[in-house]
């Protein structure tokens, strides 16, 4: 940057005799035909990308196997109903008509409520049902019961 001083002309504009520069910088005519152009181009290229779409579209459906007889003849309900199973089909799927958190909430709780849960298995055969927490505190203290290996299958 200079720290020359700069010489000033009638307008209060600085005069430099290596600088120059119009009163109107830009054209307004040529700003808007270059926009005209732009939307065109746009235009043009959303033909094309929707003829390709369109011819793309048809080889597909030109090459896919057709649907078997059967599903040919069958009507739309029956159809769906082949293809979706009934409602809920997960935990907080919203076919369900109650609260999808609830469904979960109350999930959860009823499996906890069964791993704490105490009882015969097959009393007979001296096979008992036990708390989680207990099986992990016998397990760490006894160790795993070692049972013997499967035999190997030999192979042909």
């Amino acid at each position: 940057m200079s720290t020359d001083p700069h010489k000033s002309s009638v307008g209060g504009l600085p005069e430099n005799n290596d600088v120059s520069f119009e009163t109107r910088d830009i054209s307004i005519s040529s700003v808007l035909w270059s926009l005209f152009y732009l939307a065109v181009t746009v235009v043009v290229s959303l033909a094309i990308c929707v003829f390709f779409f369109k011819l793309a579209t048809n080889y597909a459906a030109s090459h896919d196997t057709p649907r078997p007889i059967v599903r040919q003849q069958m009507s739309a309900e029956d159809e769906k109903r082949m293809t979706m199973p009934e409602g809920p089909l997960l935990q907080g799927v919203p076919i369900s008509p109650t609260e999808p958190q609830q469904e979960h909430r109350d999930k959860v709780a009823a499996d906890n409520a069964e791993n704490e849960r105490y009882g015969w298995v097959d009393e007979k055969a001296g096979v008992a049902r036990i708390s989680v927490k207990d099986a992990m505190k016998i397990i760490a203290e006894k160790g795993l019961p070692n049972f013997p290996a499967p035999p190997a299958e030999k192979k042909k």
